[in-house]
């Protein structure tokens, strides 16, 4: 696992495509930006359910459709 310390403001990038920025600092919360090409799955840990600790994310979700 990469640890990284990052402050209000500051970015991190992943490949080209993929940027977290740490938006909100307050109590002990961090609030975080993902910018992401929409066919990237991004899960928070509790939605995955039994598979929180697998490395492979679960079935990808039908996209909503705009309009």
């Amino acid at each position: 696992m990469l640890v990284l310390s990052r402050k209000l403001g500051e970015k991190i990038y992943i490949n080209d495509n993929i940027c977290i920025t740490v938006v909100d600092i307050d109590r002990g919360k961090i609030r975080l930006g993902i910018e992401a090409p929409r066919d990237v799955p991004i899960f928070r840990q509790e939605l995955l359910g039994e598979n929180k600790d697998a490395k492979a994310p679960p079935e990808k979700p039908a996209l909503a459709a705009k309009g």
